[in-house]
Order: structure tokens, then sequence, then C-alpha cells
């Protein structure tokens, strides 16, 4: 893959509007909303997400092309286009992940929508592949699977699986070799999780560990060469706090910590607010974890920012932007900073109801490299930007299309260093 010189230290952050109901993504800047670039009848995978990848690119797929497209923010106003690279892929997509060089990418693929599971084809990528075998399909187990993929001599996608749950790890490039027509691919090994409810993925390249969330914690796997060696989870529990699980994890680059976010209450959907949710964090190098309460409702993705995480609640009794502070130095803990309002949603989920089904909602974005956040108000074409820093929203974006659904956002800046968590978002 060619690269870029990353643009001046002077260019504002940009951020990626998709509206997937509408088939349609606009590139804006920040904070005034300036449209820089738009693609249409694109209908972009929300639950696959967009991935950061060096020289400040972005990965996401296409459900309805079936491609995964490589964009580039900064080059419209540089001479150059939007979309850099267009490869086919396997859809519907579930989750997507890249090898801390950025090169070598798997997508696999899950339910759309569909009430069961009826594919499993994985799609292995390669940028950079001499032979021009940019991408190659593969059967394995059908399901939800996530996926990250190992750095090394040897890159490895590891596909995390539930029902049973296990991770099956396969080599790269001997997916890349494969045949045509979809053949089946068998995993070079098959380690055990004991849970069938596995859900949430990251990878720390630094240390090559990757961290499975489920039920009874978050399942850990080192990386020392072409070995992988299960070790001991790490729980949910912590501070006094215990009860729930985490359905969403992430890396953050800049404090290095894993974050997620615990939710407990009753099983029902209906009752939704009544959840609780505490926010979940654990220090890589520090081995130290805490859990933190967030309030009753619906949370669920956040977004990490240079000096803080950014969660969003959504509840009955008003919607809002909890801003938690988030130092760097060992042995500091999180708190919340702020608690902003948003304005309503006039679809927002109600009590009584599941808060997924045929409502609107919200997406999160911010940079590690920069003090913006960014928040979707599903079926009103709004994004709301924050300056985290001041705690305060500094301007709302109006986009042509409705944001059903929430939409989904990934917000940019020149070199944050966004790539060094290598899963989809």
């Amino acid at each position: 893959m060619s690269h870029t010189s990353p643009p001046g230290p002077r260019t504002p952050p940009r951020l990626l509007v998709s509206d997937h109901v509408a088939g349609r993504v606009s590139l804006l800047d920040l904070p005034d909303g300036t449209e820089r670039a738009e693609l249409d009848h694109r209908h972009l995978s929300e639950h696959a997400g967009f991935l950061a990848l060096p020289d400040g690119l972005v990965a996401c797929v296409d459900e309805r092309a079936g491609e995964l497209l490589v964009l580039d923010p900064y080059g419209p106003g540089a001479g150059r286009p939007l979309v850099r690279r267009r490869i086919p892929v396997a859809v519907p997509a579930e989750h997507l992940a890249a090898d801390p060089d950025g090169r070598r990418l798997a997508v696999t693929t899950g339910l759309g929508r569909n009430e069961e599971a009826w594919t499993g084809l994985m799609t292995a990528v390669d940028l950079d592949a001499p032979d021009g075998a940019v991408a190659v399909r593969v059967r394995g187990r059908t399901g939800e699977p996530g996926v990250t993929v190992l750095g090394g001599a040897s890159p490895l996608v590891v596909v995390r699986h539930r029902e049973p749950g296990e991770l099956l790890v396969h080599r790269h490039r001997r997916l890349m070799r494969s045949a045509p027509s979809c053949p089946p691919a068998a995993p070079v090994r098959r380690i055990a999780l004991p849970d069938d409810d596995g859900h949430g993925d990251a990878h720390d390249p630094l240390t090559g560990r990757l961290f499975a969330a489920a039920g009874s914690g978050v399942h850990r796997v080192r990386q020392e060469g072409d070995e992988l060696t299960p070790e001991a989870p790490l729980p949910w529990s912590a501070d006094g706090r215990s009860g729930g699980r985490g359905y969403y994890l992430r890396l953050d680059p800049v404090r290095r910590m894993l974050w997620s976010c615990v939710r407990g209450g009753p099983g029902d959907p209906g009752q939704w607010p009544d959840w609780s949710n505490d926010a979940w964090w654990h220090h890589l190098d520090t081995g130290e974890t805490g859990r933190l309460g967030l309030g009753p409702g619906l949370v669920f993705r956040l977004a990490v920012t240079a000096r803080h995480i950014a969660f969003t609640r959504v509840h009955p009794d008003g919607d809002e932007l909890i801003l938690l502070t988030a130092p760097p130095a060992a042995g500091s803990r999180p708190e919340v900073e702020a608690r902003l309002p948003l304005p309503a949603m006039s679809g927002a989920p109600r009590r009584g109801g599941t808060p997924w089904d045929g409502v609107q909602r919200r997406a999160v974005a911010a940079s590690p490299g920069g003090g913006l956040v960014a928040v979707s108000r599903g079926g009103h074409g709004e994004v709301h930007v924050f300056d985290a820093d001041k705690a305060a929203l500094i301007s709302t974006l109006t986009v042509p299309t409705p944001l059903d659904d929430g939409g989904h956002l990934a917000l940019v800046a020149p070199g944050d260093g966004a790539h060094a968590d290598p899963v989809g978002r």
C-alpha cells in the first residue's frame, strides 16, 4: 500500500458521518462542519465500524456493494479522492481488524438482516500483496465472530466464536494462498473459551495480547512468536462493584488501558431503563483494574480523546454525554468530570420496548489526538460537537439525511495514532 505524507499540523480534524440506512457518507471539517466530500449509495456496515489505518487512512465495509473501502480523509482538498481502494469482500460484515502494520486485514460475516447465521465466510486482505491476490474468501463456522489480526513474522488471524466459545487461529499467509470458490479453512490451532457468550474484542500490538470479553470476564491470550499462550482472565468485579458484564471492549492507545461498559440489572430488554452501567477499565502496564458508576439506561460504545473517555447514556428521563478524566499517570484513577445533556430524539427507545429494534440511537466518536467529541442525534440528521476539555457544546452540524439508527461516526486528526487500536469501531 503506497504511503501518504500526513497533513500539516494546522489541518483541522475531520469527521466521517455514515448514514448506513440512507446510503450516504459525508466528510466534514471540524468544528464548523464544512463538507469536503460525499459518497452516495454507500451503505456502510455499522457493526464492523470504521478501522483506523496508518498514514491517516480509514477502512470500512460497504454492505450493499460487498466492498472494503480504504478512505483517505485528508485526500479531498489535497488533490486526492476520498476513496483510495475498493476491494471485494464477503458480507454482511460482522467485524473488521488489521495487523499493527495496517497491511493485512480480515473481515468476518454475521447475521446481517437475517434471524439466523447463514454464512461462515471470512475475507483475508493483503493491501500490499506482491502477486496481486489482494483478497481471498474462505469458509469457516457460521455465527457472529469477532476477529483480531496479530503481527510478527507470520501474522495470525484469530477468530473469536460463540456457542461453543473458542478462538480459531489461522495464518494470514496460508489464508491468502487459499483456492478459489470459498474453500473451508482449517485453523492451525483452537483455544477453548469457558463461555458461550463472547462479545467484544481488543488487541494490544505492543505486548501481542488479545482480549475477548465474555460473561466470566475478559479472557487473555499472549502472543510469543508463533505461539499463543492463554492467561488468567480479568474479572469484571472491581472497586467493590460486582455483577453484570461488558459487551464492548476497546483499547485506549493514549493511556494504554482497556475500557468497557459493564451492564447489569434485569434480563428483560423492555426494562432497559433500569439497567445499571459501570465504566470498567484496566491498565495494561500496571495491571490495575477499576469500575465507576455511569447511571441507569443504555450505555454501549465509547470514544477515546486525548484526555477523556466519552460515553453516551440514553434514558427516558434524558440523555447525556458523560466525560471521564483518564489521567495517564500510573496509580491515578478515572473520575466522572462532566455530564452534558443531549437533545432528545423523537424516535428514542421507550420503556417496555427494546432499546435497539425500530428506535433511534446515538453514535459517538473522538480522536486520541485531540479534545473534540461528536455525538449523533438519530432521526434528526444532526451531529453535536463538544470540546471535552471545556466540557461544552461548540457546534451542531446538519447532514442531508436523517441518520436513522444513529448512523456511524469516525473522527480523525492528523497524526493522532488511532491505528494503535487495530480493531474496527
